[in-house]
């Protein structure tokens, strides 16, 4: 891994690799950027125009498909996120055969999109690993009424992941909302959920912090 990037601290595969790029490397979304990124990797990614839905597709397709989500099967081929302050989640089978990696903001995480990428990668939920990216902590993000309704309507437990905050107001918790959805479909061996993109300023893009379009990105590959 290069000062540039970090990698999950799991223990997926060996034939498993997976990176985080920070703002050291620049803004994913420019092309100087990831012509730098692309000589760490095997091939280049297969980027996704981000909705923040559920979609998820299988590795390779034409780039700038509409989805949240993809995975692969196949040696080589690069799933990658762009992000910043939503949380990433990679996802790797516990004996190498499939990885996966989904954008999961707010409004994806709320709709299902962990459980579409653990259902469409097709591994048995407990020999998954999966590892939850920088994202915008929850001692940083506050969102209103609205959010933590949208949440607790679909599962009740959900509301342990907000505080409150000011009158209308929460700070949600995205790492424990993904741990409680992963728990639920038996993935047990979940790792990460340690930045805030906000706080950790010299090292993430932060879209609320910065009111800037900046992204890094997440990606995952089988060597």
């Amino acid at each position: 891994m290069t000062a540039d990037c970090l990698g999950p601290e799991w223990k997926a595969p060996v034939a498993v690799r997976a990176l985080v790029t920070t703002r050291a490397i620049g803004d994913m979304q420019q092309a100087a950027a990831r012509a730098r990124l692309r000589a760490l990797l095997p091939a280049a990614p297969c980027w996704l125009r981000q909705v923040h839905g559920t979609a998820v597709l299988e590795a390779p397709f034409e780039a700038g498909a509409e989805a949240d989500a993809s995975f692969t099967r196949s040696r080589g081929e690069v799933c990658a996120v762009m992000v910043a302050d939503c949380m990433p989640v990679l996802f790797a089978a516990a004996d190498g055969s499939a990885v996966g990696a989904a954008h999961a903001g707010w409004r994806g995480l709320c709709a299902g999109v962990i459980e579409e990428t653990v259902a469409r990668i097709g591994v048995r939920p407990c020999m998954l690993h999966a590892w939850l990216g920088p994202a915008i902590g929850p001692a940083a993000y506050e969102v209103g009424e609205e959010v933590r309704a949208a949440f607790v309507a679909r599962d009740p437990d959900a509301a342990s992941a907000f505080a409150a905050s000011r009158p209308g107001h929460w700070l949600l918790d995205l790492y424990g909302v993904a741990r409680q959805r992963l728990a639920a479909l038996g993935v047990e061996r979940v790792s990460g959920g340690t930045h805030c993109t906000h706080t950790e300023a010299q090292r993430f893009f932060s879209y609320r912090r910065d009111h800037a379009t900046e992204r890094m990105a997440a990606l995952i590959w089988i060597a």
